[in-house]
C-alpha cells in the first residue's frame, strides 16, 4: 500500500499542483492510517479494506484523543486515497463512500480592533537597519490580507506601486491581484529606497522583498518573531497568530461594508463558506459594542 500512496502523492503533486504542506499533510496522515490497516487489521492491500476498518482507525483516533477537526481530515484523505486507488483500477471498490466527516466546532478567528492595528504598525523608528523592513511587511499584511507564506515569497517584480497593486502565488500555485493602500506602497518604497540595500549580500543576490540578515529570503520562523517583538513593544495583550493582520483585514473590511466575493477573491479562499466566517466575527464585534453602549441592552 505504500507503494501506492507514493503514486497518489506524485497525482498530487503533478497533476492537482497542491501546496507542499498540503501534500505532507496528506502523506502525514495516509501514513498512519496505512500502519493502522496492515498492523491493527492484517490487510495487506487496497481491496481487502472495507468500511468497518476505516471506523475502527477513526474510532482509535477518537481514543487517542485527536479532535473532530484532526478527525475529518483523516477522513478526507482517507477518501482522496481510496477513490484514487478505485480511479486507477488499483482497487474495485471505495470503502470510504458512505463514511460521515464529523462536524468540528469552528472557533472565530483572533482579529485586532482598529486601535490595535494602529498602535502595531505606528511603532516610532528605532534606529534598526530591519525597522523599514518590519514597517513595511505589516504594513502589507494588512493592507492586502495575504497569508505570512505569500509574504515572504514576494519578489520585487509583484510589487508594482505605480499601479497600486501586488501579484501574489498561494495555495495551489494560484495567482491572484490584490490592490496595495497608500500607505502600504509609501512603505514598500521607503525600504526599497533606505532600508533592502543595507541587507542585500554580493554572495546571495535574491529578488526576494523582504530579506534576512544574511540578505536571503525570510523565514516564517523569523517573520513570527519579529511580530511577537513588535506587539510587545506596542503593548497589544491579545494573543497573536501569523494570520491576525489577515483576519483582521477581512474583517475590518466586512464591517466597513465590503463585498463578501471581493473579500473572498483577495484572501484567495476556493469556497466562500470559508470567508463566511468573517461575518459571524462582525456580527459577534456589533453584539459587543451594542451591549457595551445601548442604554437598555
Amino acid at each position: 500500500m505504500n507503494d501506492h500512496l507514493q503514486d497518489f502523492i506524485h497525482y498530487l503533486m503533478i497533476e492537482k499542483g497542491l501546496a507542499r504542506n498540503t501534500i505532507m499533510s496528506y502523506e502525514r496522515d495516509l501514513r498512519s492510517y496505512i500502519l493502522f490497516i496492515e498492523k491493527k487489521m492484517m490487510k495487506q492491500s487496497m481491496n481487502e479494506i472495507e468500511r468497518v476498518h476505516i471506523v475502527q482507525f477513526l474510532a482509535q483516533l477518537k481514543d487517542d484523543g485527536k479532535s473532530a477537526k484532526t478527525i475529518a481530515r483523516h477522513i478526507a484523505s482517507i477518501r482522496s486515497f481510496h477513490q484514487f486507488a478505485l480511479r486507477e483500477k488499483i482497487a474495485d471498490h471505495d470503502p470510504s463512500i458512505h463514511i460521515e466527516t464529523p462536524q468540528a466546532e469552528k472557533s472565530l478567528p483572533k482579529v485586532l480592533n482598529m486601535k490595535e492595528v494602529e498602535r502595531l504598525l505606528d511603532l516610532p523608528n528605532n534606529g534598526s537597519r530591519f525597522y523599514l523592513r518590519d514597517k513595511a511587511m505589516l504594513e502589507v499584511l494588512y493592507a492586502t490580507g495575504i497569508r505570512v507564506s505569500e509574504l515572504i515569497h514576494l519578489t520585487i517584480n509583484d510589487v508594482h506601486l505605480t499601479m497600486g497593486f501586488l501579484r501574489c502565488i498561494g495555495k495551489g500555485n494560484k495567482e491572484r491581484i490584490i490592490p496595495l493602500g497608500k500607505t502600504a506602497q509609501a512603505a514598500i518604497q521607503d525600504y526599497l529606497d533606505k532600508g533592502r540595500q543595507q541587507l542585500l549580500s554580493p554572495k546571495h543576490p535574491t529578488e526576494y522583498l523582504f530579506l534576512n540578515h544574511h540578505g536571503k529570503g525570510l523565514s516564517r520562523q523569523g517573520f513570527w518573531k519579529n511580530l511577537k517583538k513588535t506587539a510587545q513593544v506596542a503593548g497589544i495583550q491579545k494573543e497573536l497568530t501569523p494570520h491576525t493582520l489577515r483576519h483582521s483585514f477581512a474583517t475590518h473590511l466586512l464591517e466597513n461594508g465590503a463585498d463578501l466575493r471581493a473579500v473572498q477573491e483577495m484572501l484567495g479562499h476556493a469556497d466562500i463558506s470559508t470567508t463566511q466566517i468573517y461575518t459571524h466575527v462582525s456580527k459577534t464585534r456589533l453584539k459587543d459594542v451594542y451591549k457595551q453602549f445601548h442604554p437598555r441592552a
